[in-house]
């Protein structure tokens, strides 16, 4: 008989990719205790060395995804400057581990979930009361009773086991009024991937394919076109398994997929189309990366009538700009080009009620599965958008333990609370700015510019005054000071700029945008710190003239810091000491206080 051990939480998210590990991350910081249970060795899911897709988002100027996303990709640019895939999942294992209130349960896979099933309030039937994973490492159980329980599994594991609402495939342009080509509603979706990435070296390398690899010629690869020494290259079209079930038929598409990744190495070495003589294979997936597979059914479904129409939601709890960008089902063997790529108003507003369940009272869920249409699925799905989800639900479970709320109850009585926390957490909501306290309006600022107050924490076409200015330039060891008579201070909120365009980082596009690199040239540029980052910063509070050192900042690794203080001062001073570079300014978009 195995042994079970019993552990009880508020929050139990399952699946560790990188929406699971932002809503972990996300409810652990607010105070509530979580369990992270996740199938795999490493974090990341997608994104971790197992598979490697990198993390996509929003298009378009100024609109990269902040919050805790923004936060490991610059602490991963200060610790991994060649983007090592070994050092990444270090970081992701990192953010987990260094919060006190997350039990990690690594190589445990989720297989079992308790309900009551019953009528209950706002239409609702049942609620989860507890799941059981198993830990393949201890060949030991472990159930979590939980309050509230997230699926951010991808493939929606808690659907089949406590029977939420869910759909699987695409839609009739005729039920949703969607720009697409079915006629009729049927179960294909995207595929999957087993990615292969190259390492250039000073030496001729052999390859040798399996016998089993799949023989390619020219013809196969018509509208995808290999090219190592292409940045953007990341082989994502080796994909197969749409016209099947990506979850039922896994394992054999696995082979398939292995064995076209082997065969279009093998095309790339030994055809002599290419200039691949010192090019190494550096890595081979062997765990598909997916695309699709069940969407959790929620109390609104996002459709992309919704995203090309630029609707904006009043529950705004997070924002998406990928395309269009469906996958036709055949994958690699599609004649034609593999997908679309249909621009999307960028960036576009997503709703809280797409988050949690709308059959099951205590379920949310965050990543590619939340209540969406397949249309709408193919530019949410992109992992970036999927962080910015799992922060909203890390905030709402939080906020519905706190208050001792369903998922749905937070959308009726405490959505602006939700809003409010996303937004002093540096998550950029389109359609919000944060509020600014009375206090602080109110209070004598030393420098003419008051933009720092304006609660806009990014410069942004929708902000964006008629020159453009979005932050106040402060030389090294400028005194930046509120004096506001004596009152007591809760929280200080200072934003500084991680150049959200990256143009201050070596390489193309490409390169300077994402966090791992799939193909490693002897030209693949060292990364650095964005150069208009504050480096070095002090805050101070000041009454009756003497000076409480508040923080004092060195090697700075983030962009926004909201610091709770509860103290009473006449003063507060901010004090940037210098950058990332040798620049004499250091751009300053928010420093106010409530």
């Amino acid at each position: 008989m195995l042994k079970t051990k019993h552990i009880e939480c508020d929050l139990c998210v399952i699946g560790g990719g990188m929406s699971g590990l932002a809503a972990a991350i996300s409810a652990a910081r607010e105070g509530i205790n979580v369990v992270l249970m996740h199938e795999r060795a490493v974090l990341g899911g997608n994104a971790s060395s197992e598979i490697r897709m990198w993390i996509c988002g929003a298009h378009g100027k100024d609109n990269r995804e902040t919050g805790i996303l923004e936060e490991i990709a610059l602490e991963n640019l200060y610790r991994n400057p060649t983007k090592s895939y070994a050092v990444w999942d270090t970081v992701l294992y990192d953010f987990v581990k260094r919060e006190k209130n997350i039990t990690l349960l690594l190589n445990c896979t989720c297989m079992d979930a308790t309900t009551e099933n019953k009528p209950l309030a706002h239409n609702r039937n049942a609620r989860i009361t507890s799941v059981t994973g198993y830990q393949m490492t201890t060949q030991c159980f472990y159930e979590v009773t939980a309050k509230y329980f997230c699926d951010s599994s991808g493939d929606s594991i808690l659907a089949p086991l406590c029977n939420a609402e869910y759909r699987i495939g695409r839609e009739a342009c005729s039920e949703f009024g969607e720009d697409t080509s079915i006629l009729t509603a049927d179960s294909m979706t995207m595929g999957m991937s087993c990615l292969i990435g190259g390492r250039e070296t000073t030496n001729d390398i052999k390859y040798t394919a399996p016998e089993w690899s799949t023989p390619l010629n020219e013809q196969n690869f018509e509208n995808r076109n290999p090219d190592l020494y292409n940045e953007t290259e990341n082989f994502w079209y080796l994909e197969l398994g749409g016209d099947r079930n990506t979850i039922d038929d896994t394992e054999v598409l696995r082979d398939e997929l292995i064995s076209l990744a082997t065969g279009t190495w093998d095309y790339i070495k030994n055809s002599g189309k290419f200039d691949s003589s010192k090019w190494d294979l550096d890595f081979l997936g062997f765990l598909p990366g997916k695309r699709e597979s069940r969407r959790m059914c929620g109390e609104y479904m996002v459709t992309q009538r919704d995203i090309s129409d630029g609707k904006v939601f009043t529950d705004e709890i997070a924002y998406g700009g990928w395309p269009i960008d469906d996958h036709f089902p055949g994958g690699f063997y599609h004649k034609g080009t593999p997908n679309t790529d249909i621009a999307t108003p960028a960036p576009y507003s997503l709703p809280y009620r797409a988050l949690y369940s709308k059959n099951i009272e205590n379920l949310f869920f965050a990543g590619r599965n939340i209540s969406m249409t397949h249309m709408a699925m193919s530019s949410i799905r992109v992992m970036a958008t999927c962080s910015l989800l799992g922060e909203a639900v890390g905030k709402a479970a939080a906020i519905a333990t706190k208050f001792d709320l369903t998922p749905h109850e937070v959308y009726l009585e405490k959505i602006g609370l939700l809003q409010k926390l996303l937004l002093d957490e540096d998550c950029f909501l389109p359609s919000k700015t944060r509020e600014i306290s009375t206090k602080c309006k109110n209070a004598e600022l030393n420098i003419e510019n008051d933009i720092i107050r304006n609660g806009q924490d990014r410069a942004h076409v929708i902000y964006e005054n008629s020159d453009g200015e979005y932050a106040y330039l402060a030389e090294g060891g400028e005194e930046i000071t509120y004096s506001f008579g004596t009152q007591n201070i809760s929280s200080v909120h200072i934003v500084f700029c991680s150049d959200l365009n990256r143009d201050t980082l070596p390489g193309g596009v490409c390169e300077r945008g994402h966090s791992t690199r799939a193909n490693h040239m002897l030209t693949s540029p060292q990364m650095h710190m964005p150069k208009t980052l504050c480096k070095e910063f002090k805050l101070f509070g000041e009454s009756d003239g003497k000076r409480t050192e508040i923080l004092n900042v060195t090697d700075n690794r983030k962009r926004s810091y909201h610091v709770n203080i509860n103290q009473t001062f006449d003063k507060l001073i901010l004090v940037p000491q210098k950058c990332w570079s040798d620049e004499e300014n250091v751009r300053i978009i928010s420093f106010d206080f409530n």
